[in-house]
């Protein structure tokens, strides 16, 4: 099942987000690709907001990873893993980069969110959640979430869409 999402503004894409973190549980990996500006970043934002995590979430785009602790506070009860991959690749096997974050120590503990991971995280786990962003001209995004494996086409159906999502 995939769902398509449009997003005015970039606004709508942090509360996209924060409707998705809501959805999210222990264990899950979601995969975010998209051009640079696409709102990857806030896209997470919003998902550590659903989640009530600790602190700000901010692009990992330097550090590569950041964990953000719940924040019981907010209604937290997960981590979230943020990582960014833009940075990997460069290896003959981009994925002995990736095994070497550890990311795997944390995925069956946390929500895990890895940006440009695509092609390079999806043996973290049997089951994640492709999103894919665009944007457009006028600055409008369209999230496409895609699930792979395990029940995520029932939980894809129960999200709750800022804007009518279309086929």
């Amino acid at each position: 099942m995939t769902v398509r999402v449009l997003l005015a503004e970039l606004a709508d894409t942090h509360e996209f987000g924060r409707r998705l973190g809501r959805l999210l549980r222990r264990g899950d990996l979601v995969v975010l690709t998209g051009p640079l500006g696409a709102g990857k970043t806030a896209l997470v934002q919003g998902i550590g907001t659903g989640l009530g995590v600790r602190g700000s979430v901010t692009s990992p785009t330097f550090v590569i990873a950041r964990v953000h602790p719940p924040d019981p506070a907010r209604g937290g009860a997960l981590t979230l893993v943020h990582a960014d991959a833009y940075r990997l690749g460069d290896a003959a096997d981009p994925r002995a980069e990736i095994d070497d974050l550890d990311l795997d120590a944390d995925v069956d503990e946390a929500v895990t969110v890895v940006e440009w991971g695509e092609g390079m995280v999806e043996q973290l786990t049997d089951a994640h959640l492709q999103v894919r962003l665009h944007r457009a001209d006028d600055d409008s995004r369209t999230a496409e979430l895609t699930g792979v494996g395990a029940d995520w086409a029932a939980r894809l159906a129960t999200l709750d869409t800022p804007r009518k999502a279309y086929p």
